[in-house]
C-alpha cells in the first residue's frame, strides 16, 4: 500500500476537519478546510484512500507546503 502526503497549498489555520483518521476519501474529497485571509480553502486528497494519520487538529496554524495528512491508497 502506497502512503500519499497531503500538504496545504496556503497558509492560515485549520478551520474544520471533514474526514477524521480511519475515513476512506475518493480522489478530490475535502479532508479539511484552512482559513486564509478570511477563505476557506479545502485541503482536498490528491487520490482515493483511507486517512491514516492527521498532522493537525482544528486551530493549528498550517504553512504552504506543510504535510496535514496521509492517505494509505
Amino acid at each position: 500500500m502506497a502512503r500519499i502526503d497531503i500538504r496545504s497549498e496556503v497558509t492560515g489555520k485549520v478551520w474544520k476537519v471533514e474526514a477524521p483518521v480511519g475515513t476512506s476519501v475518493q480522489e478530490d474529497d475535502p479532508i479539511l478546510i484552512i482559513e486564509s485571509m478570511k477563505m476557506e480553502i479545502p485541503v482536498v486528497a490528491t487520490d482515493s484512500g483511507s486517512v491514516v494519520e492527521l498532522l493537525v487538529g482544528e486551530g493549528d496554524a498550517v504553512e504552504d507546503g506543510q504535510v496535514v495528512a496521509v492517505l494509505e491508497a
